[in-house]
C-alpha cells in the first residue's frame, strides 16, 4: 500500500546509486550508467557560519590558497566522518548533480554506501544518518573489501578462497574470502593519507623544507615508488624553507621517495602477512593459485605489486580500474539487491522514508 504518493513518485525517477565514500575521493555509480562523478572528498566553508562555499575538485584547487575567513576540509577522516553536517551537505550537491537532469525536484534514490570493515556502530551510523539526510529514500551499508572484490570481478561464490587488498586514502582493507563471505579481515588505518604525511616528515627533515598537502600527494603520484624502477625519477619540489623562511624549490628523487614510504609500506605488508598467516591451510593453497587482488587509488603506487609479490612470493595483481571497484562493486549490488542482501551490513532501518 502507497502511504505517501509523493515520496513514491520521487522514488520512481530517482536513480539508484553506489557511492563510494572515500577519505580522498568520492565516486558515485549510477544504476545503468555507471560511474558518473569522481571528485575529491573536499569542502570550501565559511569559518564563521560553517557554510559551504564550494565541494570537490573546486574545494580542493582553493587548499593553501584561502582567505583567513575560508577553509578547505575534508569532512571524513580514516575512512569515517569526522563532520556529519558537512558530508551530508556534500553528499546532498553530488546526489543533486547525478539527478540534474531529472524531472524530480526533489529526488530519494536508493543507495548503497561503502564503509570500512572497521567501522563501529557509530561510525556505520553516522554514514547512515548523513546519507538519509542528503536526501535518500533507502540506504543499505556494505563493506569495502565485499564491495572492491565485486568491483574487480572477484568469484566471491566460488569455493575457492580469494583475497583482496583495496588501499584508499584513510584505510587500508584486506579480506580473504570464501563461498561469499569474509574468511579473515583486516583493516587499518594506514594508506594514502599516512604516506603523503611520510613525505612531508621526510623533505621537512632532511632539507627544512616544509612542503603542502598537494604537492606531497603529486610527488606520491609521479615519483613515489616501493620497489627499485629501471629509470629511477627526479622532481622538483616547492615549499617554504623553515631557517630562511623564503619559498625554495630542491629536487628529489624516486630513491629518497622509497626510503621516505618505507615504514608505513611496511605496516601495510605486514597486516597482509598476518591475515594470511589466519588463513585456513586449504585457502592459503587456493590463494597460492588466484594470487592476490590490488584496488584502490593507492594502490597504484609504482613497484607496489612487485614489492608485494617480492614480499610474500605470491602473484599480486591489479584489478582493472582499481580506483573505482569499491563504487562499481556498490552498484552491481543495487543492480540485484535480493542476490547480494547477505553481503549488507546490518543496521536500524526505522528510518527509511516509506512509500
Amino acid at each position: 500500500m502507497i502511504t505517501n504518493p509523493v515520496n513514491w513518485l520521487m522514488g520512481l525517477f530517482s536513480l539508484d546509486l553506489g557511492i563510494d565514500l572515500g577519505t580522498a575521493n568520492t565516486l558515485i555509480y549510477v544504476r545503468g550508467k555507471g560511474i558518473v562523478i569522481q571528485e575529491p572528498s573536499w569542502v570550501a566553508i565559511e569559518k564563521r557560519t560553517r557554510r559551504p562555499l564550494a565541494i570537490g575538485a573546486q574545494a580542493k584547487e582553493m587548499l593553501g590558497r584561502t582567505p583567513m575567513n575560508i577553509i578547505a576540509i575534508r569532512p571524513l577522516r580514516d575512512g569515517v566522518i569526522s563532520e556529519f553536517e558537512i558530508t551530508q551537505a556534500m553528499l546532498g550537491y553530488f546526489i543533486g548533480r547525478v539527478h540534474q537532469q531529472s524531472i524530480v525536484p526533489m529526488p530519494r534514490p536508493r543507495v548503497v554506501v561503502g564503509i570500512p570493515s572497521g567501522a563501529t556502530e557509530v561510525e556505520k551510523r553516522a554514514v547512515f544518518d548523513a546519507t538519509m539526510a542528503a536526501g535518500a529514500r533507502e540506504v543499505y551499508l556494505i563493506e569495502e573489501p565485499m564491495a572492491a572484490s565485486l568491483g574487480a570481478g572477484l568469484p566471491l561464490a566460488d569455493v575457492h578462497g580469494t583475497m583482496i587488498v583495496d588501499i584508499g586514502g584513510g584505510t587500508t582493507e584486506v579480506a580473504i574470502t570464501s563461498m561469499g563471505g569474509i574468511v579473515v579481515s583486516r583493516s587499518l588505518r594506514v594508506a594514502g593519507d599516512e604516506l603523503d604525511q611520510d613525505i612531508i616528515n621526510y623533505v621537512r627533515n632532511k632539507y627544512n623544507l616544509l612542503m603542502g598537502e598537494r604537492m606531497a600527494e603529486q610527488v606520491k603520484i609521479e615519483i613515489g615508488s616501493a620497489y627499485p624502477l629501471e629509470t629511477e625519477k627526479t622532481m622538483t619540489i616547492r615549499g617554504r624553507n623553515l631557517v630562511s623562511g623564503l619559498p625554495e624549490a630542491i629536487e628529489i628523487s624516486s630513491i629518497e621517495m622509497r626510503e621516505a614510504l618505507n615504514s608505513s609500506l611496511t605496516i601495510i605488508i605486514d597486516t597482509i602477512k598476518d591475515a594470511l598467516d589466519e588463513a585456513p591451510p586449504e585457502i592459503g593453497a587456493d590463494l597460492l593459485d588466484a594470487g592476490i587482488c590490488m584496488a584502490g587509488g593507492s594502490s597504484q603506487l609504482q613497484g607496489f605489486t612487485q614489492k608485494l609479490s617480492s614480499e610474500l612470493r605470491m602473484h599480486v595483481w591489479m584489478a582493472d580500474d582499481p580506483m573505482t571497484c569499491v563504487a562499481r562493486g556498490a552498484g552491481i549490488v543495487l543492480e540485484d539487491l535480493d542476490r547480494f542482501r547477505h553481503l549488507l551490513v546490518d543496521v536500524d532501518r526505522s528510518k527509511q522514508r516509506p512509500f
